[in-house]
């Protein structure tokens, strides 16, 4: 399952198109892995059938997905030139900027800020994040 958030500033096509990518490069979603069709992706988050429509057109056109007439979007078999090409941090970066500008405007000292990051690494755990990467 997809985590998408309306209120976050970040474009919906952005966020998936990102967490699918990310997913992609970590080995979350193997080879292989069907993803939801447009129509359940959309009614499951509310959102518009052509953003998902987008977001999947734009990563088969990366070499990340593969479409396959009738049946549903699959995960490609990775070439080697998507294999890791930058390392997972380096995906983080926009989301950091975020949150260090967030930090500053808030008046955080570094320690603070970690402290948050600390609490909430911990509360999502590990089995969380597995049960909501599941598309079934």
């Amino acid at each position: 399952m997809f985590i998408l958030n309306p209120a976050s500033g970040i474009p919906i096509y952005k966020q998936l198109q990102d967490q699918i990518r990310r997913m992609v490069s970590s080995g979350r979603l193997k080879p292989g892995t069907n993803l939801p069709s447009i129509r359940e992706l959309a009614v499951k988050h509310t959102i518009n059938p052509n953003t998902v429509s987008k977001v999947y057109s734009q990563l088969e056109s990366e070499g990340y997905l593969e479409r396959h007439r009738g049946k549903p979007m699959t995960v490609a078999a990775q070439p080697t030139s998507l294999r890791r090409t930058t390392p997972s941090a380096d995906q983080l970066q926009p989301h950091l900027d975020g949150l260090v500008l967030a930090g500053r405007e808030l008046d955080l000292h570094l320690d603070e800020l970690v402290k948050v990051l600390r609490k909430q690494w911990e509360h999502t755990n590990d089995r969380n994040v597995r049960r909501r990467t599941r598309f079934g």
